[in-house]
């Protein structure tokens, strides 16, 4: 088995993540409500955007099956935080389909795989998906 990402922490609660394979770079710095600065990506924000871009992903996978165009989809994700523990208890992921016309057979085709992807299916069962969808 290889490994797919090597971090390494570099203090003030930042981490910068390689990975291994393409060598991309990413730093994550706690949030502010976290004793950190807030001026990267949390590890939270992470998990958050990870779920919204892996539901895009097998959605364009769809999409290319089916030869429907979704290019130009946006997505906007909002993290919701619990305490005591402290955690993310819902993320919302809105997707944004650009004004291409679409038939409802189509619709029903993408947003068919929504939860089928691996992070949805991934994440604890007690972690609230809300996904919306606007056409």
């Amino acid at each position: 088995m290889e490994t797919t990402v090597k971090s390494r922490y570099l203090g003030g609660l930042r981490v910068e993540s390689t990975h291994l394979q393409s060598g991309t770079k990413i730093v994550t710095d706690a949030p502010v409500d976290n004793r950190g600065k807030g001026e990267a990506f949390s590890p939270t924000d992470l998990l958050a955007t990870s779920l919204g871009s892996c539901i895009m992903t097998i959605m364009g996978i769809r999409a290319m099956d089916y030869e429907i165009d979704i290019e130009g989809t946006e997505i906007e994700v909002t993290k919701i935080m619990a305490s005591d523990p402290r955690r993310v208890s819902e993320v919302v992921v809105e997707f944004y389909f650009p004004d291409k016309d679409y038939s409802e057979e189509e619709k029903k085709l993408i947003e068919g795989v929504a939860g089928t992807s691996p992070v949805p299916l991934s994440l604890a069962t007690d972690l609230k998906q809300t996904i919306r969808f606007h056409w």
